[in-house]
């Protein structure tokens, strides 16, 4: 019985994920590079905001950070360290503040405080 139930465990185990437990997240094919280019898109947006703007000082400073974080790890494909590292849950959550942040960057500009 023992080794009947070992290859199941593993098999869990190392199973693609099927589901984020969140009602209405959806698992994301591929989230490093996804997380990546929206990191990469945000930063350069950021570029039409002043440089003396401190709300563009601080989320150029946040997001390098993330994007240094993702890139170490797309050589990798280690997703358990970018969740690790980015302490913001699963890479789809983090997916989506990032998306929130590239829209809230475009806003800024738009109203520009």
């Amino acid at each position: 019985m023992l080794r009947f139930t070992r290859p199941l465990l593993q098999a869990a185990v190392c199973a693609p994920k099927t589901t984020t437990g969140f009602v209405g997240l959806a698992v994301h094919p591929d989230p490093l590079p996804a997380l990546s280019k929206t990191y990469k898109s945000t930063l350069s947006l950021l570029e039409s905001i002043p440089e003396s703007s401190i709300y563009r000082q601080g989320v150029q400073a946040l997001t390098a950070k993330k994007l240094a974080v993702v890139e170490a790890a797309l050589e990798k494909g280690d997703v358990e360290l970018v969740e690790k590292e980015l302490g913001e849950g699963q890479l789809e959550e983090a997916l989506l503040v990032a998306q929130d942040e590239f829209k809230l960057v475009g806003k800024m500009i738009e109203w520009k405080p």
